[in-house]
């Protein structure tokens, strides 16, 4: 399977990484509107994970600066990594190329823009992967297991949490126009997560706070219609530096109750590991295959080259699921702004 990405920031160099180690997948073009980076200088690349940019191999890669140019080219693929607000533009002409196409995560700033995406994907018979790379961390990897083992019978509620520190370089990170704020940028991980796991609520309660049009911080609490679901979620900014980000949940089966928390101070890092309690008393600690910061990336990746070649659509990955996430976040916003439930 040939590879295009388009977009050599962080998530494009997290992706290349991640494309390293797969076998049936190979980087054959990027697409950057930078000259260094066209000609492999990636070495001002830096995120929050990860190693930072290097100088990079590119003599069997095809550089382009027009992203027309590259869609002309052999590729199979179209790996989107450009800026969120970007996505809706570059999935719609890469799939009226004939391409499939792998958007990270958030598929658009909207929910209509997703439908777009989404339509654009069913027009074309092309098959549309976004990259919502959390359901393959270890310990969510692992509690997906447990939950389709049927094991400790169904689900019926959870908890989950995913706060970080005011991302004070992101001039534009509260810009619903450009990266779209927590909602969109942050809690979209466990929204995703929570349509996956619990189908999709029939309304939802948030109370927060918000920082002009776009919510700060906030609590919500979902509705699927069913007395035995309890699902909650808190997400959003505070405002001191010194615990950049944390995230975790409590999922509760019928017979367990599956627990996890991380969090990164400026000091050190500590974690809750993920823990399974029973119902008969016991506390099961199973050894989780952790790697490194690019395994997930690379179990996503491995993901949509399945999915390609057998030509089914992926059950974690699919477009529909990503803009129900995008549908979730909007429907909170408007329940924060409203103080009342919104039904969806």
């Amino acid at each position: 399977m040939k590879v295009g990405i388009i977009g050599i920031g962080f998530m494009g160099w997290i992706h290349w990484l991640a494309y390293q180690r797969v076998t049936n997948a190979t980087v054959s073009a990027i697409c950057s509107r930078d000259e260094k980076k066209r000609s492999g200088d990636w070495s001002n690349i830096k995120g929050n994970f990860g190693p930072p940019g290097e100088q990079v191999d590119l003599s069997n890669v095809a550089p382009f600066e027009s992203f027309e140019e590259m869609l002309k080219s052999d590729i199979d693929l179209v790996d989107i990594c450009s800026p969120p607000h970007l996505h809706v533009e570059h999935c719609v002409a890469a799939m009226d190329a004939g391409k499939h196409v792998f958007c990270e995560k958030p598929l658009a700033l909207n929910a209509k823009d997703c439908e777009t995406i989404v339509a654009a994907a069913e027009t074309n018979k092309v098959q549309l992967f976004v990259g919502h790379v959390l359901p393959f961390f270890p310990e969510y990897e692992y509690a997906r297991s447990v939950i389709d083992s049927g094991k400790y019978g169904a689900i019926i509620g959870g908890s989950f949490k995913r706060i970080i520190s005011d991302p004070t370089w992101i001039s534009d990170f509260y810009d619903l126009n450009k990266v779209g704020g927590p909602m969109i940028d942050l809690h979209v991980h466990d929204a995703h997560l929570i349509r996956m796991l619990f189908g999709m609520p029939e309304q939802v309660c948030s109370f927060g706070r918000m920082r002009g049009e776009a919510v700060e911080f906030c609590n919500s609490v979902f509705d699927f219609g069913d007395a035995n679901y309890s699902v909650a979620s808190t997400c959003g900014v505070i405002n001191q530096q010194g615990r950049p980000f944390t995230h975790g949940f409590e999922i509760h089966l019928e017979q367990a109750t599956m627990n996890f928390e991380f969090a990164a101070f400026s000091d050190a890092a500590e974690s809750l590991p993920f823990k399974i309690l029973t119902s008969d008393g016991e506390v099961i600690r199973p050894e989780l295959n952790a790697g490194d910061d690019i395994a997930g990336f690379e179990s996503e990746i491995k993901e949509v080259m399945s999915s390609l070649a057998s030509g089914t659509d992926s059950k974690v990955l699919g477009g529909e699921l990503a803009k129900d996430a995008i549908i979730l976040a909007e429907k909170q916003t408007e329940s924060v702004g409203v103080g009342k439930p919104i039904a969806i």
